[in-house]
């Protein structure tokens, strides 16, 4: 579709003249004889460009740029005079003009303006549904009580300079975390560099953190800044630090108290203001008691201990994080969107996800992939998944996958009652507090417990 442009003079001369010209080029032209006929148009039907004229009666370009830019900020807007002056322009630049062309136009003098006015406004829109994809991506999904305890802390961390220390298991989703914090910090608009130290072989880890001189060791043919130096100013998320040697932890510890390193095989002393978030899914505790990890580096890591919920703590969140990720599939597949049947997503929120976040979201584009039809069923589902041993009551998870249903029908209320029970325990069999939860009313959860045959079992 042709793009559109809209000429704002009072002159009837200039708008016949222009409109041709850009006609010409393929444009699509609409003209207005005043500000405020421009106002209407706009608002009707906005158009990719405007250009409009100065010296109008009743209301002039400036104060119908100011309108403009009231309704759009975004708005691109090509201001035009024959009485132009260099004060007039600045005015106009201030007011948010994308640019100033002066009269008599000349051909070669609007295409060019024009053309660079409309390639600056498809940038600006490629940069924002980049950056929209981008937040998507790294988007914290769900409402669940866990995640909204940990947005919470996120909120209290992000602000300060103190250090982040993230425990979780593998593919809880602590990356995302970190860089929630990142974005909850007045480092926001310095960079983000991640850095997992499980994937670094031992010998290139320091030089992967701290850089190295040309030369320094076989294969260093050009000189490398580090992750800490590229980090500068922003944050540096280390993962799986519990991986790290201890010779490598003795060197991060030196560079988180002095702020400065050198390069790999050189002298220059290196300046840098770094925030350093870690995370691991081991217990580092223990891993100080084995002599796997520097009990000094810890305490310098753990100002603000975060724990990441797994999947399986946070089962309510699971429908949404289905809608998420197939979302995000779809887009970055080409591929039409599936629905999600009931019993399906039953059976997403009864299976134990020893894979938490990054399995449901391949499962998801797996899914999304193979199932032919519009539809994705549970027994789509289920050959996909791992079997799991079903966990005792005692243990509050739902156990459901792996075991064996006459019909879709008991593999819901299996999976209904052991969730109902698991958050009457977790109310010390209160009904009306997990009626409360559920979002439900009370007479239906006690309906609910009668038709599933659940026991209320008071705590001791």
């Amino acid at each position: 579709m042709a793009e559109s442009i809209l000429i704002v003079d009072d002159e009837p001369g200039i708008l016949s003249s222009v409109s041709r010209i850009l006609e010409d080029e393929g444009y699509q032209v609409s003209v207005a004889k005043s500000g405020a006929e421009a106002l209407k148009m706009i608002a009707a039907e906005p158009p990719d460009l405007v250009m409009l004229d100065i010296w109008m009666p009743e209301m002039d370009g400036l104060e119908t740029l100011k309108k403009i830019k009231e309704q759009a900020p975004k708005f691109q807007v090509m201001m035009m005079s024959g009485h132009g002056s260099i004060e007039t322009a600045v005015k106009a630049i201030k007011l948010g003009a994308y640019d100033y062309i002066e009269k008599p136009l000349s051909l070669d003098n609007i295409m060019l303006r024009v053309r660079h006015a409309l390639d600056q406004r498809r940038l600006e829109e490629e940069n924002l549904k980049l950056r929209t994809t981008v937040a998507r991506r790294f988007e914290l999904v769900g409402t669940s009580p866990v995640m909204e305890k940990l947005r919470q802390l996120i909120e209290t961390a992000g602000p300060t300079t103190g250090r982040v220390l993230l425990a979780g298991e593998n593919g809880t989703g602590k990356e995302l975390v970190a860089r929630a914090i990142h974005m909850a910090s007045p480092r926001r608009d310095k960079p983000f560099v991640a850095v997992n130290c499980a994937a670094i072989p031992e010998t290139l880890i320091e030089s992967e953190l701290l850089g190295h001189e040309r030369g320094s060791f076989t294969g260093a043919t050009t000189q490398k800044r580090g992750q800490f130096e590229q980090a500068d100013g922003g944050t540096l998320f280390l993962d799986e630090i519990g991986d790290m040697s201890l010779s490598t932890q003795a060197k991060v510890l030196r560079v988180l108290q002095e702020q400065q390193f050198t390069r790999v095989g050189g002298n220059k002393l290196i300046k840098v203001d770094v925030r350093v978030i870690a995370a691991s899914n081991k217990n580092l505790a223990k891993e100080i008691e084995k002599g796997t990890f520097r009990e000094d580096l810890f305490y310098r890591l753990n100002v603000l201990p975060i724990e990441v919920p797994p999947l399986r703590d946070r089962r309510e969140d699971i429908p949404l994080l289905v809608t998420h990720f197939l979302h995000m599939a779809a887009e970055e597949q080409g591929l039409k969107l599936k629905e999600v049947e009931e019993g399906a997503l039953a059976v997403l929120q009864a299976y134990e996800w020893p894979g938490n976040i990054r399995e449901l979201r391949n499962l998801i584009e797996r899914l999304l992939i193979m199932v032919p039809g519009p539809v994705i069923e549970a027994s789509d589902i289920e050959g996909f998944l791992q079997a799991k041993p079903a966990s005792g009551p005692a243990s509050g998870s739902i156990a459901l996958v792996g075991q064996s249903y006459d019909s879709l029908k008991d593999a819901r209320n299996a999976f209904e009652r052991d969730y109902i029970a698991r958050k009457l325990r977790e109310h010390s069999w209160n009904v009306s507090r997990t009626a409360d939860e559920l979002k439900i009313e009370r007479s239906h959860l006690h309906r609910k417990i009668k038709l599933l045959n659940i026991e209320l079992r008071p705590e001791h």
